[in-house]
């Protein structure tokens, strides 16, 4: 197993799966929390954090598996933000038989055509490749980050971002491989139940991928009120409480 990871506590599995530009810290508030009842695991994704860079497209899911099965977990709870929800949903339709439940925290989804405003952000850092400090500023200046860039955790969102930015200029490739058919095309089939969690400030396209997922046979749906896309690290207690219910019913 090439990725790095942590662990914390013993019990049932859970994995957390972080988002894009960020890596396991990104849980710092949540994952103590779980491990008091609840064996956590937190993976860098690959290309992200303390895990080597890609030197051909990653496939997420297939180095999940891989983890699951280093770790000797028949079954896991799985736990994702934004692009690690992306992941989480996407490991559950190929591998329903390894996912326990399902939580999604402000997820991304395959196959979800993102607002303008969110392709010109991503222009605009791409356009200051040259200069990672640039990047790692007008990131931290979307809108979506206006809740966490004022509150406690803002400095590690700073270094987070920072770090994995430069990271990113290790990469051999920015591409990554999906399994077809896309999530999109087929929640209505999603074959674990499943928590999905949004916050209220958070982007358009959050909502509407929140709507995607009412199709889903069997989700439950919570808002945080003044959350924006991070809400795993400023309303981690809120995460918890809800996550705890969720698990022990």
């Amino acid at each position: 197993m090439d990725l790095h990871y942590e662990v914390l506590g013993a019990g049932q599995p859970v994995v957390l799966l972080h988002g894009g530009g960020t890596d396991s810290r990104d849980w710092t508030p949540l994952a103590p929390l779980l491990s008091e009842k609840y064996k956590v695991v937190l993976p860098d994704a690959r290309g992200c954090g303390q895990s080597p860079a890609p030197v051909e497209p990653p496939h997420y899911v297939n180095d999940l598996l891989a983890l699951l099965d280093h770790l000797e977990f028949e079954k896991a709870t799985l736990i994702g933000h934004s692009v690690g929800g992306q992941i989480a949903t996407e490991f559950a339709f190929s591998h329903p038989n390894r996912v326990q439940d399902l939580i999604l925290v402000s997820p991304a989804l395959s196959g979800f055509a993102h607002a303008t405003e969110f392709v010109e952000l991503s222009q605009r850092v791409w356009a200051a490749a040259t200069d990672p400090a640039k990047m790692t500023e007008l990131t931290l200046e979307a809108c979506f980050y206006s809740n966490v860039m004022k509150s406690p955790h803002r400095g590690l969102m700073a270094e987070m971002t920072a770090h994995n930015i430069k990271k990113m200029f290790q990469w051999q490739t920015r591409d990554s491989q999906w399994p077809t058919p896309r999530a999109i095309e087929r929640l209505h089939e999603l074959p674990v139940r499943t928590l999905f969690f949004r916050g209220t400030l958070d982007t358009l396209d959050s909502s509407r991928i929140a709507e995607h997922f009412r199709a889903a046979p069997d989700i439950r749906f919570v808002e945080i009120e003044g959350g924006d896309h991070k809400i795993n690290l400023t309303h981690s207690e809120e995460l918890f409480a809800n996550i705890m219910s969720f698990l022990e019913t």
